[in-house]
């Protein structure tokens, strides 16, 4: 059996299902479970493969509102309001942009009130420009990946 393509098979089985076990992995693939372990072990250590966690309905959980956060931010600052940004609690994700604004930051809430709360402790920081929050109306899709072409 070649082994050509075999790390995006394991790949795209795992987004599948992230709890599959070494042995189903192998038969569903026709490797050994040692072919399986090392290959996935090679995955993680080159840090394609950076963790296993269960996707959260926030919503469900009572996080009702999910804001998006746009920031122009002081040049020599950006790496200290991104570490602020990965560190604050309610934030799910935050990118550094190119265009309008420096941050875009995605957080959720349970209400108004919260994320009101939240996003003034963030724009008490004289390096933030200028702000924009949008609160989403309806979420289309979240937390989607797709599975790899081989």
């Amino acid at each position: 059996m070649t082994y050509e393509n075999l790390d995006r098979k394991l790949v795209n089985a795992l987004l599948e299902d992230g709890r599959a076990s070494l042995r189903s992995l192998g038969e569903d693939l026709d490797v050994s479970v040692t072919t399986v372990s090392n290959h996935i072990s090679n995955l993680e250590e080159e840090g394609i493969i950076r963790g296993y966690a269960p996707i959260v309905d926030y919503g469900e959980l009572g996080y009702d509102v999910t804001a998006i956060i746009q920031l122009k931010v002081e040049g020599s600052a950006l790496p200290d309001i991104t570490d602020r940004l990965q560190e604050h609690t309610h934030m799910v994700t935050v990118y550094e942009t190119t265009g309008d604004h420096d941050i875009i930051a995605v957080g959720k809430f349970t209400d108004t009130d919260h994320m009101n709360e939240q996003i003034k402790e963030l724009l008490i920081d004289p390096d933030i420009k200028e702000s924009n929050t949008s609160v989403v109306l309806n979420t289309v899709v979240e937390n989607e990946q797709f599975d790899l072409d081989y």
